[in-house]
């Protein structure tokens, strides 16, 4: 795969909601509609769709619901988290594209996380997790994540209020940001005055609780030209993967907080032919304050084992010098796993978003998290 083939010319969300009353479908179903119109397109116009294998609704549905032209190409991604929705389900729409079998492709998601059982219910299906893990009361994400901060203090040292600038940092991001979820500011005082919910990590070093769906459109470098929107091209993707299933992923990895970022930075860079120097802002995939430091390191925005004191210094702060999670992220705008990431990546990158606008912003990455997998994309406005 090459560099600058394929663009994102259509962006659509929900509204972000602590609780909302739409299915997934509806949701899925109103925020396609929406990217499919920001791109000067119609319905029919639409013979691609790329579906995410834990949505549980297939791609005619969504044709069907839509009114979309026959499909002639279909996929679905077969990985976790912001890895399907910003890294794997755009690597299959730039093959079906390339090759001629679509013309706009469509990738929808949505989620509901106050549905029983939540986010939790994915892993609390697992054997190995209910036999061995949860009567121990090893179970749930912030538990998880957790481990992983304890683990990456001792290995490299992270004080309280590293650790809290993280947090600190996405709030500012999405006070300037008027669909974020929480926009009251954060300080210090106020990240302490947040329940712990697993030693080291807080409530505001968790992402959201978010009911909400995002959608966007692919097409073809030369077609986007014709649209409505400054080109978006997508210069780089990579994708990094491990074996471990995520029944066992979180306690038999020999390092828990590796993820396989490193592969797909070095990918996506290769790719578009650009180092981390070269980029403008970008997007990190907030599922708790410790994932976002390692990703940033992995990204190559700081040096390893550097991350906490990065964010401390200021340096991804509205003003800073490298921007991260412009609309609030996971952890302050909304958690739709990874796609609302990469629609503010768009979003900043035509160049429309007022106060909270990154100054001549033409190059974002996108890093997305599945656990036993990573994506990192890179975009740039031609």
């Amino acid at each position: 795969m090459k560099g600058n083939k394929v663009a994102i010319t259509g962006i659509g969300e929900t509204a972000f909601l602590r609780k909302g009353e739409e299915t997934v479908m509806q949701m899925m179903t109103r925020a396609s509609l929406a990217a499919i119109a920001d791109a000067g397109l119609i319905p029919a116009d639409i013979d691609g769709h790329v579906s995410n294998k834990y949505v549980g609704h297939p791609s005619e549905e969504v044709a069907h619901a839509i009114g979309a032209a026959t499909r002639r190409f279909t996929a679905v991604a077969d990985t976790a988290g912001g890895t399907a929705t910003t890294g794997d389900a755009l690597r299959l729409a730039q093959l079906a594209i390339e090759a001629g079998l679509a013309r706009h492709v469509l990738v929808p998601y949505a989620i509901r996380s106050t549905k029983p059982g939540g986010v939790y219910g994915f892993h609390a299906r697992e054997p190995q997790k209910a036999g061995l893990e949860m009567p121990a009361g090893f179970f749930g994400q912030p538990t998880y994540f957790a481990t992983m901060a304890n683990r990456y203090a001792h290995e490299f040292g992270m004080s309280e209020e590293e650790l809290a600038s993280v947090s600190m940092t996405y709030r500012a991001w999405a006070a300037l940001t008027p669909g974020a979820q929480k926009r009251d500011p954060m300080d210090l005082d106020a990240y302490r005055q947040t329940p712990m919910i697993s030693t080291p990590l807080r409530v505001a070093d968790c992402c959201l609780t978010t009911d909400g769906g995002g959608a966007y459109v692919v097409s073809a470098v030369e077609a986007a030209r014709d649209l409505p929107h400054p080109v978006i091209s997508v210069q780089g993707v990579g994708i990094g993967y491990n074996n471990y299933p995520h029944g066992v992923l979180f306690t038999q990895k020999p390092c828990t907080f590796d993820y396989p970022g490193w592969d797909s930075a070095a990918q996506a860079y290769a790719m578009a032919g650009v180092d981390p120097k070269d980029l403008d802002l970008a997007q990190v995939y907030d599922g708790f304050s410790i994932s976002a430091i390692v990703q940033t390191e992995m990204l190559g925005l700081c040096d390893r084992g550097e991350g906490a004191r990065f964010y401390a210094a200021g340096h991804a702060k509205p003003g800073g010098r490298m921007p991260v999670n412009t609309s609030g992220g996971h952890m302050s705008g909304g958690y739709v796993p990874g796609i609302n990431l990469l629609i503010e990546a768009v979003r900043q990158l035509r160049g429309q978003e007022g106060d909270r606008q990154v100054p001549d912003a033409r190059l974002c990455a996108v890093a997305g998290l599945g656990g036993n997998n990573h994506s990192t994309t890179i975009l740039a406005r031609d």
